[in-house]
């Protein structure tokens, strides 16, 4: 089956968050890929790089920061969503500065979610 859509991965450790983002985010048109943990999307052999992470902020290992500080520092330039389940002011302001599009606390408006996404992507927004 050929990809015609942008590729948004999740990774979050939660499996329920990776399932319910994957479907909301699937059922919006992208090509979805869930990962349980940093080091498991940095283990994939990407074929293909892709056009926008959502990612948890806090998890077991490396968290979400030191991921997209490790992306930076290689050259990936992939662009991120931050979501959190714990309210940190710090992190919030240290993922934007280098270069977060978007940081949302749970709980979060599926529509601001969504549409984050699509305006990360340059893409027109649908109707939700």
């Amino acid at each position: 089956m050929i990809q015609s859509g942008p590729t948004v991965c999740v990774v979050n450790d939660d499996p329920s968050v990776c399932k319910a983002l994957g479907r909301l985010i699937k059922s919006s048109g992208f090509n979805v890929k869930t990962y349980g943990s940093a080091q498991k999307f940095l283990d994939e052999n990407h074929t293909k790089e892709p056009d926008l992470l959502v990612l948890d902020v806090r998890m077991p290992g490396m968290n979400g920061l030191e991921l997209q500080n490790q992306l930076a520092a290689s050259g990936r330039a992939i662009p991120i969503v931050f979501i959190t389940a714990h309210e940190n002011g710090l992190a919030k302001t240290t993922a934007m500065a280098a270069g977060a599009v978007a940081f949302f606390q749970k709980p979060f408006d599926e529509k601001d979610l969504l549409g984050a996404i699509y305006k990360a992507l340059n893409l027109k927004n649908k109707n939700f």
